[in-house]
């Protein structure tokens, strides 16, 4: 097992993205949003992404930056419309990107199965609506359930509160949302923090995502984000 990473600069972080590559990029709306790797992932140049976010942007920070700068192909996500998602509809309307719609739920539970190398599940949500067309279904005990693949990315960028050296990682609050899931999930997990801490000084009880799962991990200036309202 290779040794967690602990860089320099974000931009270290996210050399060797390939153009194609499947990125996780944790957050709900703004809370966790891995803003500092996302900008850099910006600078490194990778194109023909394919992104699976909860959501698809928010104004023009964070993932709706990286979608202005044409670098994604499609996106999955459950939410991709909200009154500040003005740059991913414009780029949608306009046939430059592509979308897939998974239910919350689904979504968390897809990149749950293939960090726990499950093959496929059947799941009752979206039965009979048109995300389930084209799916297998299956009667279970008087019941219809739709099958779900795993979700699993080539890279994950996600954002927590702190790491040890080894690349255990804390979160906090609320920030932590689909991080552990996609940490778990991705070939590569890239992780940026607030700090990076000696081992040993945080609590094992309390570490989420344990430096398995971790591959790079580089510690940013904490800055806060906002978001232009609604075009």
């Amino acid at each position: 097992m290779a040794r967690t990473a602990v860089l320099d600069t974000v931009d270290e972080a996210v050399a060797g993205i390939e153009d194609g590559s499947t990125v996780l990029v944790g957050g709900f709306g703004l809370a966790g949003m891995p803003f500092d790797l996302i900008d850099a992932l910006i600078r490194q140049g990778a194109r023909d992404l394919t992104i699976v976010s909860n959501n698809a942007g928010n104004g023009d920070v964070g993932l709706a930056a990286l979608l202005q700068a044409g670098r994604v192909r499609k996106v999955l996500c459950s939410f991709p419309r909200q009154s500040d998602s003005y740059v991913f509809d414009g780029l949608y309307r306009s046939g430059e990107i592509e979308l897939e719609v998974v239910p919350q739920g689904n979504l968390a539970e897809r990149m749950r199965a293939a960090g726990a190398g499950i093959g496929a599940f059947f799941c009752p949500t979206a039965v009979g609506t048109p995300l389930a067309e084209g799916k297998e279904t299956r009667v279970i005990d008087g019941r219809e359930y739709v099958l779900e693949y795993p979700i699993k990315g080539d890279y994950a960028l996600i954002s927590a509160h702190t790491a040890d050296r080894l690349g255990n990682v804390v979160y906090r609050k609320t920030a932590r949302n689909f991080g552990p899931v996609m940490a778990a999930a991705a070939t590569t997990t890239i992780v940026q923090v607030s700090n990076v801490v000696e081992t040993g000084t945080l609590d094992p009880e309390a570490v989420v995502t344990p430096s398995i799962y971790v591959d790079r991990v580089v510690a940013v200036e904490q800055r806060h984000y906002t978001v232009q309202g609604a075009r």
